[in-house]
């Protein structure tokens, strides 16, 4: 897939990884339950990675239900199921990197990977919580790396409130844990600036969607 965008300097040539978990998260309690680990710049040579990504992904635009009619998924997507190869090699590392720091805390590994694309500033994602499956009864954790462009993702209690902010891409990490699910939501907005790419990889435990 063709696309035009900025890399990071600070990215060329870097070959990709994910870095150390135990000195670089950052835990912030948000309330009701929920708290929320980041990373910056977690996964070295993100930008390689996300052109790898972009060209062997099998990218699919959806179409939904929405109240009284069939709209557009403002993103491209792809899902790996438990089992499923996983595109690239990074992405088994960093999915047994997060299973092996957090399956304490978590009493499980991460199983899944959900991909999405935004490919400008028009694809997004609405408040939502990942409560499809166990993760609307029970505790959970959805950790995501992004790659490409930084975009806005924003965290609000579940029924409205101040939301938290974080801008992230060029291999950042964001782990939602506790309540977070349930008691939050998160979105991507649209935004009318010129702005590049963004893949989103989200690994889950098995029955959370």
């Amino acid at each position: 897939m063709s696309m035009t965008w900025q890399s990071s300097l600070l990215d060329l040539g870097t070959e990709p990884a994910p870095g150390d978990l135990g000195s670089s998260l950052r835990r912030t309690t948000l309330g009701r339950g929920a708290w929320l680990d980041v990373a910056p710049g977690w996964l070295a040579g993100a930008d390689v990675l996300f052109e790898r990504l972009a060209d062997a992904v099998p990218w699919r635009a959806e179409r939904r239900q929405m109240y009284d009619r069939v709209v557009d998924v403002p993103r491209l997507l792809c899902f790996y199921g438990a089992g499923d190869a996983l595109p690239d090699p990074v992405l088994d590392a960093a999915r047994r990197a997060l299973s092996a720091h957090y399956r304490a805390e978590l009493g499980e590994e991460f199983a899944t990977a959900g991909l999405c694309l935004y490919r400008d500033g028009r694809d997004s994602v609405a408040w939502h919580g990942d409560t499809i499956g166990r993760g609307a009864a029970e505790d959970t954790m959805v950790a995501i790396v992004s790659l490409g462009t930084p975009r806005p993702l924003l965290l609000r209690p579940r029924g409205g409130g101040p939301a938290v902010r974080h801008d992230v891409g060029h291999g950042d990490l964001i782990v939602m844990g506790g309540s977070c699910q349930r008691t939050w939501e998160h979105a991507v907005p649209k935004t009318a600036r010129p702005v590049g790419p963004r893949i989103s990889v989200q690994f889950r435990p098995p029955g959370v969607r």
